[in-house]
């Protein structure tokens, strides 16, 4: 994430903004993984794709 550096401000924002509370965080030069409870998945995921352009 070294070559965009909002990418992780914004992910954990747009989570933030939706009460989608992460657990444990792991990253690294070119990856952002979270954990998050399992039935906030799919909350998840479609927030995700809004906030980035995924649709």
């Amino acid at each position: 994430m070294i070559a965009n550096p909002g990418v992780t401000h914004r992910m954990f924002r747009s989570l933030a903004d939706e009460k989608i509370n992460i657990l444990a965080i792991s990253t690294s030069e070119i990856k952002i993984s979270v954990l998050i409870r399992e039935d906030l998945t799919q909350k998840a995921v479609k927030t995700l794709h809004r906030t980035f352009g995924l649709n």
